[in-house]
C-alpha cells in the first residue's frame, strides 16, 4: 500500500486514512517479558493509568460528592427534586466534557485534521441520522437516553444506600481498600464491557440495539454514549457491582462518572497526545472497532481480545474474525 509519512509521525494511505507509529496494543501489566519499570511508567507518567485522567475522575466524584449533591440523608424519600438534580449535575458534566471535545476538535478545528484517524468529518444530510445529522443524532441519544439510564442508577444506589440496604464502606474502617477501590473499579469497568460488548455483536442484539453506536465508523465525541436505550441499560449495569461488594458513594460516583464521561475521549477519532503532548487522548484501538466492527471489543488495559482471538493491531490487510 502506498503511504507518505505524516507531518509529524505516522502515516496516511492512500485513501487518507492516518494510523500511528506503534500498534495497537495492551499495557505492559501483561507483556511478556514482563518489565516492573514499564509498568510503573504506563501507570504513573503523564497519559498513563492514572494521569490525567483517572485523577480527575477521583477528583470529580469528590467534587461531585461534596458540592454537587445533597447530603445523604435527602436521598432517605423519594422525591422529584432531588431526582432532577442528580439528573441536571449529569446532564450538565456531559454537555461540558462532550461539548469541549467536540467544540476544540470538530467545530473550532484546532489541532486541523493532524492525527485524525479518518480524513472525513462528521456527516450531514445521511438519512441513516436523525435530523440528517451525524452529530445531533449522537446528541440526541446520549443526552435524551444515556444521561437518564445513568441517572437511573445513580438514583437507586443513592436511594437504597441511605435507607441502609447496600454495604458500604469508609475510609476510617478500612484506609487500605477504601483507596484500592480506586484502582480496582476500573479493572472490573473495562472488563464488564469486554463481555457485555461481545454479547451486544450477538447477531439479533447487533442488528436491533448494537447498530445504533455502529452507525459511527468515523466516530466523533459524542459518538461515545450514543446507544439504544436497551443498550444503555447494558452498558452502565457494570455500576450494580456496587450493590453487592461495599464502597462509598464516592466510588459509586467515580465510577459511574467514568462510565458516562470517558466514552468522549475513546470516540475522538484523533490520536494523542495533541497540541504537543499536552493533551493524552485518543483511542486507535477502539478506533479500529468502528472501522472494522469484529475486532478489539474491549480495551487495552486487558488483553481479553488477545486470549479469546479477536484482536487486531492495524498492521496488515484485515481478516474478519469469527
Amino acid at each position: 500500500m502506498n503511504s507518505q509519512q505524516h507531518q509529524d509521525f505516522g502515516t496516511r494511505d492512500s485513501s487518507g486514512h492516518w494510523k500511528p507509529p506503534n500498534p495497537a496494543g495492551f499495557s505492559p501489566l501483561f507483556e511478556r517479558p514482563w518489565s516492573l519499570l514499564k509498568v510503573v511508567r504506563w501507570l504513573f507518567q503523564w497519559g498513563g493509568y492514572i494521569f490525567p485522567m483517572y485523577v480527575f475522575y477521583a477528583t470529580l466524584a469528590w467534587l461531585s460528592y461534596s458540592y454537587l449533591q445533597p447530603s445523604m440523608d435527602t436521598f432517605n424519600q423519594l422525591e422529584f427534586r432531588w431526582m432532577m438534580l442528580i439528573l441536571i449535575r449529569n446532564l450538565g458534566l456531559t454537555i461540558l466534557v462532550y461539548g469541549s471535545y467536540h467544540l476544540i476538535l470538530y467545530r473550532w478545528r484546532l489541532h486541523g485534521s493532524k492525527q485524525k484517524y479518518n480524513p472525513k468529518w462528521q456527516q450531514t444530510g445521511s438519512r441513516k441520522f436523525l435530523f440528517g445529522s451525524q452529530v445531533w443524532d449522537n446528541i440526541f441519544h446520549t443526552c435524551v437516553y444515556g444521561v437518564p439510564v445513568w441517572t437511573a442508577y445513580e438514583v437507586a444506589y443513592l436511594r437504597l444506600a441511605a435507607g441502609g440496604r447496600l454495604p458500604l464502606l469508609d475510609y476510617s474502617s478500612n484506609p487500605v481498600w477504601f483507596a484500592a477501590i480506586f484502582f480496582v473499579v476500573p479493572i472490573w469497568r473495562e472488563s464488564h464491557f469486554y463481555f457485555v460488548h461481545r454479547l451486544l455483536h450477538w447477531k439479533p442484539l447487533l442488528r436491533a440495539v448494537h447498530s445504533v453506536h455502529h452507525r459511527n465508523p468515523n466516530p466523533g465525541p459524542w459518538s461515545g454514549l450514543s446507544m439504544h436505550p436497551l443498550e444503555h441499560v447494558v452498558y452502565f449495569s457494570q455500576l450494580l457491582i456496587h450493590f453487592v461488594i461495599p464502597a462509598h458513594p464516592i466510588h459509586f460516583l467515580f465510577n459511574s462518572q467514568i462510565s458516562g464521561l470517558s466514552p468522549s475521549k475513546g470516540h475522538i477519532g484523533f490520536e494523542g497526545p495533541l497540541f504537543n503532548g499536552l493533551w493524552p487522548t485518543g483511542d486507535y484501538f477502539h478506533y479500529l472497532h468502528h472501522k472494522h466492527v469484529s475486532c478489539n471489543y474491549g480495551t487495552p488495559t486487558i488483553p481479553w481480545d488477545r486470549w479469546l482471538g479477536r484482536h487486531y493491531d492495524g498492521n496488515g490487510k484485515y481478516r474478519t474474525k469469527g
